[in-house]
């Protein structure tokens, strides 16, 4: 109901009152991911800012669930950004350290998430949806064609082609 107000309206008023009853969960998400209280704060209110946009894109059917996701991803690509941000100072224990392997193993993940991420926008709108509930979000097919409107039939020729374009995509980039 507040959901659909606010959609309608644009009233920040009435998304403020409908964000204030999963605030804590959010924050609780957060904290998981930061492990200090201030960053998740910080990351509170910067995805209730990432709603205001969000929402007027995006169909949501079940916002709890919807927002688990939204807060999840917020806080990884926080994390990742933060990652690059990092410098270290490479000295001769650096280098001989075991845990060396592990690094780099990390980064090569770190490549791929990112090579996805850029490939999954290159999809078409019905495949990227598609793919996204079903795979990220962990939605069925009958889900995912409740959510989107499109037929079942269409839901799952849209996840397999994605799957494929998505696959050619990553299999390009992560050669270059």
């Amino acid at each position: 109901m507040l959901l659909a107000q606010y959609k309608s309206t644009g009233d920040l008023e009435i998304l403020g009152i409908l964000y204030n009853r999963y605030m804590h969960l959010v924050f609780g998400v957060c904290l998981t991911y930061f492990k200090e209280e201030e960053p998740s704060k910080d990351a509170v209110m910067q995805i209730f800012e990432e709603l205001i946009v969000k929402l007027k894109i995006h169909e949501v059917q079940n916002f709890k669930s919807w927002l688990h996701v939204l807060t999840r991803n917020h806080c990884l690509m926080a994390l990742r950004k933060a990652a690059k941000n990092n410098t270290v100072s490479i000295d001769d224990t650096f280098v001989e350290n075991t845990e060396f392997v592990h690094l780099d193993i990390e980064d090569t993940k770190e490549n791929q998430l990112t090579v996805m991420e850029k490939c999954m926008e290159t999809l078409p709108e019905e495949q990227r949806v598609s793919v996204d509930l079903f795979y990220l979000q962990e939605k069925c097919y009958k889900e995912v064609a409740e959510i989107t409107g499109y037929e079942m039939l269409k839901v799952k020729s849209y996840i397999q082609n994605g799957k494929r374009n998505l696959k050619i995509c990553i299999e390009k980039n992560s050669s270059e």
